[in-house]
């Protein structure tokens, strides 16, 4: 518990500017759009790189300023080609033990960050006792599938909502390949 006190006052000494150049890396490594409350879980809960209220502050800086896009017609944010041009230019400003622990929790978690940006699942009780399981596929600027099922317990809208991160590609390749030939 001490050393990562430790470790997080060391990176709570950073100056905005580089806090908000982690920002940028973290979109770059990352090379999907992400939710608010993704990048926040990122960058704040699962790691200490930055405070939550200051990451906060930060991405509305990098929005204002145009380094940061909230991609069209879907609730995710994006690095713009200037924030790609800013990062490379100032990148040697964020410590390198931060970007080698960025590149590491990237190459870890970017499958499952995917999946969870890109797959959407939930279920809501029927007036008549039933369940709908409501399932679709995102690719970030569009809904590719989306799939509607009703099914007969909460157990069994569980079990779907549990699977479907796992199941939804092939799911849709199945769909895909029995439709268009």
């Amino acid at each position: 518990m001490e050393q990562s006190q430790q470790k997080y006052s060391g990176k709570s000494q950073l100056d905005s500017k580089e806090q908000k150049l982690v920002i940028l890396f973290v979109f770059d490594k990352m090379a999907i759009p992400l939710s608010e409350a993704t990048l926040l879980d990122i960058c704040t809960s699962e790691n200490d790189w930055l405070s939550y209220m200051e990451c906060k502050q930060f991405l509305a800086e990098l929005i204002d300023t145009n380094l940061v896009y909230r991609v069209p017609k879907a609730t995710t944010l994006n690095i713009t080609q200037d924030g790609v041009e800013c990062l490379s230019l100032f990148y040697a400003r964020i410590p390198l033990s931060i970007r080698d622990d960025i590149t590491a929790y990237v190459r870890d978690n970017r499958l499952r960050f995917r999946k969870r940006q890109e797959y959407f699942c939930d279920y809501v009780k029927n007036a008549d006792g039933t369940y709908t399981v409501i399932m679709r596929i995102d690719n970030g600027a569009a809904t590719l599938m989306e799939i509607k099922m009703i099914v007969s317990t909460r157990q069994r809208a569980m079990y779907i909502y549990k699977n479907w991160i796992d199941k939804a590609a092939s799911v849709y390749t199945l769909l895909q390949d029995n439709l268009i030939e």
